[in-house]
């Protein structure tokens, strides 16, 4: 399955998902919709002050300036954020 095809069918579940529940999902996978929410995604994290990373639970809790807690529930992002094991006391 090429890039693409990956990405719609991730889509797809999402919104699928949401509509199981009764709640709309919005989908943007290109042009000018993506860039907006990129780029809305940037500024918000830029107001993360702290971040506790729990690899074995899959989850990352970001902790904003204002004192607000965020998840983000991910089986990649942890082990994308966590440094190596270190043995040499530094």
């Amino acid at each position: 399955m090429d890039k693409s095809a990956n990405i719609d069918a991730a889509v797809e579940r999402a919104v699928e998902l949401a509509a199981e529940v009764e709640s709309a999902g919005e989908a943007s996978t290109s042009g000018e919709g993506l860039a907006f929410i990129r780029a809305e995604l940037h500024k918000w994290v830029d107001t993360v002050a702290g971040v506790v990373v729990n690899a074995g639970l899959g989850r990352v809790t970001l902790i904003h300036e204002n004192g607000r807690e965020s998840s983000v529930a991910s089986s990649e992002l942890p082990y994308k954020l966590s440094r190596p094991a270190r043995f040499d006391g530094k």
